[in-house]
């Protein structure tokens, strides 16, 4: 099992714009006395001792964790240590990642622009309660899925692109990055996704049988002509947005010791570091948000998810027609939102520097039942079955953290945030930047165990596919088979255990 930090010293810090696309070399931490070193190595050592519940454990977020319990708002508080002032700048971005915008031109100034073709018209629309999306089930709406599409490069020109990082991947020359479901009056929508399961049984030790639903994907009602015949669908469900400013905190050196791309201590697992293009300065830096971890930034995040999905340009992403296309000229020609006496874009800058600051301020929430047995229990399954391999259970973040309350902070996200194969089942055939079609970024589990409670739902994986825990387990192949098949063939107490462990979270 990789260690949280290399200790190895003399060896020099990897510059971000060197990041490997196969790091792994051993890299000290540049932010940290020797004595603090020492600390951090020694806090951030696993655990052998299931006993009891370890220091700290409930906060997960560090001093940044919210105590406000089990509600439908678990997940809409700010952490606690911000100051009295930042206060107001959550509020204010809540206030702003709540907004519905509107088509142009409108009477509503400053919150027209919206589109002309998009897929939700404000953040919370996809992040409802700043939690987890879901596919369209029932009277459910794809409001907080969509599909992503990419093609493969045609010319030598467009693979030197991607190998350069300039684009992460190739858009459909019609439709664009992502299918857009909606449109403004007189529009018309790109067209509407279409699901089909098929179910399998599985047989777990014991007897239990488990059906897993395999997706298909489909687009229906295509409105602007067929789509390239190398373009492939991706489903993407919307990602919680707790502890997203404690993530970026997260020392780049700690991310990269744990990578291991050539599998060298035979462990069977061979996480990569993703590079990601910063969006403002062109840096090559370090890739950790999103499922692909194709954005290096929270910021890069919302600048994208603001013109991608809701078709609102910023001083990032200065696309005022969202996702338009050469090929769709009606969206083209259609009015923007851009108000001369207020900037140059849709959205100018205190817009996204407010919604960016309330993305990286959401607290995670306080642990609960640590110290139960049955808890305690399905810890040292999860550790001892292999999960803890790529679900890394703590950090110490950076001492030169942005803002202070993210600093030197002991955080338990249950990630590592590297690109991991997870084997042909939960392929979706899509290439991002670094990640394959079968790589995805290992999600954080602070959390989880209150999806049902925050979003009235249970679907998890990239593509909403599992319906509980034990099925998203379940799905998991490629690195993580064999913790996968540890896990079917335990006793069904165990699997009881583990599954009550990850509630806690």
């Amino acid at each position: 099992m990789k260690t949280p930090i290399a200790l190895a010293a003399g060896l020099a810090l990897l510059m971000p714009t060197a990041i490997p696309s196969s790091a792994g070399e051993a890299v000290t931490r540049s932010d940290l006395s020797p004595q603090d070193l020492a600390r951090v190595q020694a806090v951030t050592t696993p655990t052998s001792d299931f006993s009891k519940a370890e220091p700290f454990e409930i906060k997960q977020g560090g001093a940044g964790t919210s105590q406000h319990g089990v509600s439908r708002d678990a997940f809409s508080h700010f952490a606690p240590n911000i100051t009295f002032a930042e206060e107001q700048d959550f509020k204010l971005g809540n206030a702003l990642f709540t907004k519905l915008w509107v088509s142009s031109p409108s009477s509503t100034q400053a919150s027209d622009g919206l589109g002309p073709l998009f897929n939700a018209r404000a953040c919370q629309s996809c992040h409802v309660k700043d939690g987890r999306g879901h596919p369209p089930e029932g009277d459910r709406d794809a409001t907080s899925m969509f599909l992503r599409l990419a093609r493969a490069p045609a010319t030598a020109e467009e693979r030197a692109k991607l190998e350069r990082l300039e684009v992460m991947s190739l858009p459909d020359p019609v439709y664009g990055g992502q299918l857009q479901d909606q449109a403004v009056p007189g529009l018309s929508a790109e067209g509407r996704m279409q699901i089909r399961y098929d179910e399998q049984a599985v047989t777990l030790s014991g007897g239990e049988t488990v059906r897993l639903r395999r997706p298909t994907y489909s687009v229906s009602h295509l409105a602007y002509g067929p789509l390239d015949p190398t373009t492939t669908l991706s489903p993407r469900i919307a990602n919680p947005m707790i502890g997203l400013g404690l993530i970026e905190a997260i020392a780049e050196e700690d991310i990269l010791a744990l990578a291991d791309p050539d599998d060298a201590d035979g462990d069977g697992i061979s996480g990569k570091a993703a590079r990601a293009r910063d969006h403002r300065t062109g840096e090559i830096k370090l890739g950790r948000f999103g499922w692909k971890a194709q954005n290096a930034s929270v910021r890069d995040q919302s600048s994208g998810a603001f013109a991608g999905d809701i078709g609102i340009s910023t001083p990032d992403d200065r696309r005022h027609f969202g996702d338009c296309t050469p090929a769709q000229a009606q969206c083209l020609a259609s009015a923007t939102g851009v108000q001369a006496r207020l900037g140059d874009t849709e959205a100018p800058a205190p817009v996204l520097d407010l919604v960016t600051f309330y993305a990286k301020t959401l607290a995670p929430p306080a642990r609960r039942d640590v110290e139960h047995a049955e808890v305690l229990r399905g810890k040292q399954l999860f550790y001892d079955g292999g999960c803890t391999a790529c679900h890394t259970p703590k950090f110490v973040t950076s001492r030169k953290a942005d803002n202070k309350a993210q600093a030197f902070q002991l955080i338990w996200p249950y990630s590592d945030f590297l690109l991991h194969d997870m084997g042909e089942g939960l392929s979706d055939g899509q290439a991002v930047g670094d990640a394959t079609g079968s790589e995805w970024r290992t999600p954080p589990l602070w959390g989880i165990g209150l999806t049902q409670a925050v979003n009235g739902h249970s679907f998890f994986l990239h593509d909403g596919r599992a319906r509980s825990l034990t099925e998203a387990i379940l799905w998991h192949g490629g690195e993580a088979k064999a913790a996968r098949d540890l896990f079917a063939a335990s006793a069904p107490q165990d699997r009881k255990a583990l599954i009550t462990f990850l509630e806690s979270l």
